[in-house]
């Protein structure tokens, strides 16, 4: 793959010894348009460290670490301890992890990658300058594999990025990836945008990504890839490779989604608020598109509305098939789906339908899907529950989730590992119906269930639009 990338290299200079007439006189015989002449200072010094010199101290490196149990029994047994002189604390192990991040405030907010902090007990960042600070976690965005921290007791104005409108990105723009790669320290690579949209990586739920082919290896993660101006276009997240190094493909999370986490973190949400369109949506097969007579197989089809929601109001109807957002193009479901998500609240959104082969146009409500006291707990009695974190479920709830057609009844957030819920196989996500024949609706009701003692416990349960019963002994 190294021959591969050398080659790239070398065919972006030949580029540069065209445009400033610097090949051999048998390759300028083949190009008589070009002046033999020699060339002026200014254009041998083509050079893109004007914008990294601008852009690399709003980078930063993020250092997580976390304390991990890996405890064996007899660690427990004071006897043991004592006569074998172990301490208490034996067999806890410090995992680090590294990554990077970009400052995008000058208060010291800095965007990274859910993954690269996760779990940490421990953050620090450390700035270009060498610089090193402790950050707290403001908000965790699993949904886009996104986090905003904060650097602690910073008193100073930080460099920051601004934003670029990464819509208007186009394949075959120039850009420059800064990150921690493997750890080494700050490193710039560049490239070019090899494709736009890019909705197989599996690595959010929202599948719309940038890709470029500027190396991008492990720690890269939550760094920057900017454009020519310094802007901010996307938050470097995914590599695909078979070596675990960089073979030109990597995958950014776009600048306009990084916004809308960063923006709810400004505002003080611990979570973030996206519309909701209260609709199921569907792919739309080639079977699909000829049986509605289109070209191709393209938008994203409604399946169902929710009663009372945005999408109801609007007039949308299952069988509505959506291919535009604000006149942006839907190509398909995924495509929906960050166009969406990326909408300011509390205006409105103006969707392209096409209705019984006549096209029309929806106004949809920009407003959060309703909410209720999820009244978190965690199930500690004993029961097949033990170890579960469960939540009432709502219609936000529901869609944080992405349950479709349930927003009601007590949901699983959560499974501690090694309980008794996480041996049973129990999932996040999973929905309890009845617990021994008697309905669960709040956590309350789950909750006195599980203190119930019993023989054998029968359970309904929902999953992924399935519903199953199982049976476990007492």
């Amino acid at each position: 793959m190294a021959l591969k990338v050398r080659f790239a290299v070398l065919w972006v200079g030949l580029g540069v010894l065209v445009a400033a007439g610097l090949l051999p006189v048998s390759a300028q015989a083949q190009a008589p348009a070009l002046e033999r002449r020699v060339p002026n200072a200014a254009e041998l010094r083509l050079s893109y460290a004007p914008v990294v010199q601008r852009v690399a101290p709003a980078v930063v490196n993020v250092y997580a670490a976390k304390i991990v149990q890996n405890r064996n029994p007899l660690f427990d047994d004071p006897i043991f301890r004592r006569f074998f002189g172990v301490p208490g604390d034996a067999g806890n192990q410090l995992q680090r992890s590294l990554g990077s991040g970009v400052i995008v405030d000058a208060s010291g907010l800095i965007v990274t990658n859910v993954h690269v902090i996760e779990g940490a007990d421990e953050i620090k960042v450390s700035l270009a300058d060498k610089r090193e600070f402790e950050a707290t976690v403001v908000l965790k965005d699993p949904r886009t594999d996104l986090a905003v921290l904060r650097i602690k007791d910073g008193k100073e104005k930080f460099p920051f990025l601004d934003f670029a409108n990464s819509d208007a990105l186009e394949v075959g723009d120039v850009v420059l990836a800064i990150g921690n790669p493997f750890g080494v320290g700050q490193t710039v690579t560049h490239g070019i945008v090899s494709a736009l949209a890019r909705t197989q990586v599996g690595v959010s739920d929202y599948q719309f990504f940038v890709q470029t082919d500027a190396a991008i290896n492990p720690g890269n993660s939550g760094g920057a890839l900017v454009d020519l101006t310094g802007r901010l276009v996307g938050i470097n997240t995914a590599i695909f490779s078979r070596s675990g190094g960089s073979q030109g493909v990597g995958f950014a999370i776009p600048a306009n989604m990084v916004r809308v986490v960063t923006t709810s973190a400004k505002t003080g949400g611990s979570a973030v608020k996206r519309p909701w369109l209260g609709a199921k949506l569907q792919a739309v097969t080639p079977e699909i598109a000829d049986s509605m007579g289109l070209k191709r197989p393209a938008g994203a089809l409604i399946a169902s509305v929710t009663s009372g929601g945005p999408a109801a109001h609007a007039g949308l109807k299952a069988g509505d098939l959506i291919v535009s957002v604000d006149g942006q193009a839907v190509d398909d479901t995924n495509a929906f789906d960050y166009r969406f998500a990326t909408k300011a609240l509390d205006g409105v959104a103006k969707l392209g339908i096409v209705r019984a082969g006549k096209d029309v146009v929806a106004t949809v409500a920009l407003q959060t899907a309703p909410e209720m006291p999820r009244e978190e707990i965690t199930i500690r009695s004993r029961s097949p529950f033990s170890g579960a974190k469960v939540a009432n479920l709502s219609p936000a709830l529901a869609d944080e989730l992405q349950l479709q057609n349930i927003d009601n009844g007590v949901v699983i957030l959560d499974v501690d590992n090694g309980s008794y819920a996480s041996n049973l196989g129990f999932q996040r996500g999973d929905v309890i119906e009845e617990v021994n024949g008697a309905h669960i609706g709040k956590t309350k009701d789950l909750e006195a269930a599980a203190k119930t003692p019993s023989g054998a416990w029968r359970i309904v349960v929902m999953r992924r639009g399935q519903r199953i019963s199982a049976v476990f002994g007492g």
